[in-house]
């Protein structure tokens, strides 16, 4: 039986159909899911890294929640949550590299720690902040 989250974060986007293929793309997400409104926009969708997901809208869908969210941009370009992503070893500095070359704006540089694990911490278009590393806090190895 495949393991999955039980922690999913939900995401608010203004153009969440370009977000949807950047994040993709530039991220290495996976559709899992995508429903639109009559409307043309983002009602929910679902997207899949290994075995974990994030959930995401339109920020103008309708929704009684889209009220609750506030956009970087609307913020002062702060954002008060960012997701971690857990990336394999030996394809952390890959996946820097094809977020980098996609236009995500660095915010931290990829390090490696002195315990041994890289991470960094980028933007993406949006202006959400994402955190990724190789360190694996389900891993009792360290």
């Amino acid at each position: 039986m495949k393991s999955h989250s039980h922690i999913i974060p939900t995401m608010k986007y203004h153009d969440a159909k370009r977000m949807i293929a950047w994040l993709c793309e530039a991220f290495g997400f996976t559709e899992n899911a995508v429903y639109e409104s009559e409307d043309g926009k983002i009602a929910h969708a679902q997207l899949a890294y290994k075995n974990s997901m994030i959930m995401l809208g339109s920020t103008d869908n309708g929704s009684e929640y889209s009220g609750l969210v506030k956009q970087p941009g609307d913020i002062g370009g702060y954002e008060t949550q960012s997701p971690y992503i857990i990336i394999d070893g030996h394809e952390i500095d890959t996946h820097y590299e094809k977020a980098k070359s996609n236009g995500a704006e660095i915010l931290l540089e990829m390090k490696s720690e002195d315990y041994g694990w890289k991470n960094y911490t980028c933007k993406d278009p949006e202006g959400h902040i994402w955190n990724f590393g190789s360190y694996d806090p389900w891993n009792k190895e360290i």
